[in-house]
């Protein structure tokens, strides 16, 4: 199936050139041994090396890989096969797919149900898309930012997005006329047990039905659980939420401490329609 990005300089279609894609103006982008594309211009990149380091990235993944998320994954997956039953060959685009669990378990159970979909995914770290190539070859992969998607207007049928920015202009430019966005959010008490270990007063996430230009919400899917962590998963864990840029010395210690963590888990997953 033909590759779904577009040129980042200037919005042309790109095609394979040997180890490259290039435009008709000649822009031209290398692709990586493990087959993504870097398509974020060195203007739009505020450090060296944005989004997860290779660290960060390597624990998400190891977490992931644990199973401990598959129920939001199956969800996610039944979502995206109901919202694209109509669409005969759908384009699929996971925003800020990070190290490629998601994306690729998507592309997977597409293809289980015979689905003649194309599945791509960009983030704005290269260390998380070079470890999502290695997921699944038949994913369209790119370094890139949910600020200017190299994608072109209105060619997506269903956008993922899970913990990643709200673009909402950006979401709604690649969108077709009713597609669909499917926004994953932490639920009120998504790793409750987590936050009592870190912070004196615990809060819950707070609930709100977001509108958004261009778009109408349709419902909210709710999915909870609990997990239990032990011995460095629990490490992994927190490496891969917010709280751990933000979490006082203490806390972090107290964590540190810890050699099992039992906690609730919930994704909200929120079903918007681009009008």
């Amino acid at each position: 199936m033909e590759q779904p990005f577009c040129c980042p300089v200037c919005g042309a279609a790109l095609t394979r050139q040997g180890g490259a894609l290039q435009c008709p103006a000649r822009h031209s982008f290398d692709l990586a041994a493990r087959g993504y594309a870097h398509l974020l211009p060195s203007g739009r990149m505020h450090t060296k090396a944005p989004g997860d380091n290779r660290e960060m990235v390597a624990a998400r993944r190891a977490f992931l890989d644990g199973g401990f998320y598959e129920p939001f994954l199956q969800k996610l997956s039944q979502l995206v096969l109901e919202q694209t039953a109509g669409v005969p060959q759908p384009r699929v685009l996971d925003a800020g797919c990070g190290e490629g669990y998601y994306t690729a378990g998507v592309a997977r159970a597409l293809r289980q149900a015979g689905r003649d979909a194309c599945v791509a995914g960009y983030d704005i770290s290269k260390f998380a898309v070079r470890a999502a190539a290695g997921r699944d070859k038949q994913v369209f992969w790119a370094v890139a930012g949910s600020f200017a998607i190299p994608v072109a207007d209105g060619t997506v049928h269903c956008l993922m997005n899970v913990f990643s920015p709200m673009v909402e202009t950006e979401f709604a430019r690649v969108l077709a006329p009713g597609g669909v966005l499917l926004y994953a959010v932490p639920g009120p008490r998504h790793l409750y047990g987590l936050k009592e270990v870190l912070y004196d007063s615990p809060y819950e996430n707070p609930v709100s039905d977001v509108a958004y230009k261009g778009f109408s919400l349709e419902r909210r899917v709710p999915v909870r659980g609990c997990i239990t962590v032990r011995g460095e998963q629990i490490g992994q864990l927190f490496q891969m939420t917010p709280y751990y840029w933000k979490t006082p010395r203490d806390g972090a210690q107290r964590l540190a401490a810890r050699t099992e963590l039992t906690t609730e888990i919930g994704f909200d997953f929120l079903v918007y329609r681009r009008l």
